[in-house]
């Protein structure tokens, strides 16, 4: 069953941090741009995250940058996402997708309302700052 599932949210204090996990199972990640998203309650979905194929490239919105780090592992076919200096603004379900494409071109990744035929995104973890 070709999926992705998220891991690693959870409640944390203000300024703490964490990592979060992307597995992929029943195809291999190494081959597709991945990134992560996060929608907020009664919020819309931001895009967080984006790193290419071989890492040759990353993207990060201004609102993370600095504390936000994506990176993979291919021999565990997995991607993380790791949050320094929580706030609780970062409060929201985070989701990672690939749009099967090998770069952070796709508009998908910088805004995430816009879904690409073909679209493969896992369920969400939940991460909550508490201040």
């Amino acid at each position: 069953q070709v999926q992705l599932v998220e891991s690693g949210g959870g409640l944390v204090q203000s300024g703490g941090s964490l990592r979060l996990s992307c597995a992929a199972s029943g195809f291999n990640l190494t081959y597709f741009a991945v990134g992560w998203s996060r929608q907020a309650p009664g919020k819309g979905r931001e895009g967080v995250s984006c790193i290419s194929v071989n890492d040759i490239s990353t993207y990060y919105p201004d609102s993370v940058k600095g504390r936000f780090t994506i990176s993979r592992n291919n021999a565990k076919n997995t991607v993380y996402l790791h949050i320094n200096n929580l706030k609780p603004e970062d409060t929201a379900v985070y989701y990672c997708a690939t749009d099967r494409g090998m770069d952070c071109s796709g508009s998908y990744y910088s805004t995430p309302s816009e879904i690409p035929d073909g679209l493969l995104a896992g369920q969400g973890t939940q991460v909550t700052v508490s201040s």
